[in-house]
């Protein structure tokens, strides 16, 4: 029988959720999604520290000794692997109004490594959905991720792998799952949070370590043409870095410095958690 973590215990999955949860019914509230190997959260405390900013943007209230709690129950069980902590404002009256004496509830689970989708090359393709970049939410791993889903169902139908979202004035802004990054010979470019992308914690580490490898970060605003100018990839915390090809676009050779990007994140990885990825069955150089 599946167990998740609820409120600062393991319990059995079945009938653990309140039926009045906003978050069910409203999608009030927000999760965080990170990498465990070896029994250690990368970048276990900006996975924190994000989700606790997020609560905090939402007037939710949560320690984050609890959040730590969750994350490091979670890993010692789980070891390899994916971990989700879910927080939603708890139960609560009918209406929009926010409960009274809010009880939030902390909701963590975990799944097995999928060492094969790390680093696996993706095919995109543009959503007529738009990214609502006013949205406060925009910014944040809300709950209400309808869009993305929805978005999703119908690239892949069409047989592309994730959705492309630009933004409402037209700028990319990220796709279903992931950040974007445009490689050119000048820059390695991202679109900013202001034009609706996710703080990503990935996106976080290559911003952070672009010039190790040579090269120049930037967050900039990207038009979809400028995704035929250079090497877009895709980057989050259970992908890592995945080499993407806009649907219509030939299929160009792959450019080395992301290979190099992705060797150097996972030996990051390796550092912080003692387990490399690509021991673990992850290939990084596919075509």
């Amino acid at each position: 029988m599946a167990e998740i973590w609820l409120n600062g215990r393991f319990v059995a999955a079945e009938q653990a959720i309140a039926a009045d949860d906003r978050g069910l019914l409203l999608a009030d509230g927000v999760f965080d999604t990170s990498l465990v190997l070896g029994g250690t959260v990368f970048r276990a405390g900006e996975h924190l520290d994000r989700l606790v900013a997020a609560a905090s943007r939402l007037e939710i209230p949560v320690l984050r000794a609890d959040l730590a709690d969750a994350l490091a129950a979670l890993a010692a069980r789980q070891q390899n692997g994916s971990i989700r902590l879910t927080l939603t404002r708890g139960s609560g009256p009918r209406g929009l109004g926010f409960p009274p004496v809010p009880k939030p509830t902390l909701l963590g689970a975990s799944a097995p490594l999928a060492s094969s989708a790390m680093f696996a090359p993706l095919r995109l393709a543009l959503s007529p959905i738009r990214r609502n970049e006013t949205s406060p939410t925009a910014q944040l791993k809300s709950l209400a991720y309808l869009d993305a889903l929805l978005a999703q169902r119908e690239v892949q139908q069409a047989g592309a792998d994730e959705a492309l979202f630009l933004n409402t004035v037209g700028r990319v802004a990220c796709t279903a799952l992931a950040n974007l990054f445009l490689l050119t010979a000048e820059e390695l470019a991202t679109p900013p949070l202001d034009d609706g992308a996710l703080d990503g914690i990935t996106r976080r580490w290559l911003l952070a370590h672009a010039a190790d490898f040579g090269l120049t970060a930037r967050e900039r605003p990207l038009a979809l043409d400028d995704l035929a100018r250079g090497s877009v990839f895709l980057s989050n915390s259970l992908r890592l870095i995945a080499p993407a090809t806009l649907a219509g676009q030939p299929k160009e050779p792959r450019d080395p410095r992301i290979g190099a990007l992705a060797h150097g994140l996972c030996a990051a990885i390796a550092a912080e958690c003692g387990v490399d990825p690509r021991s673990l069955g992850s290939t990084i150089d596919r075509n």
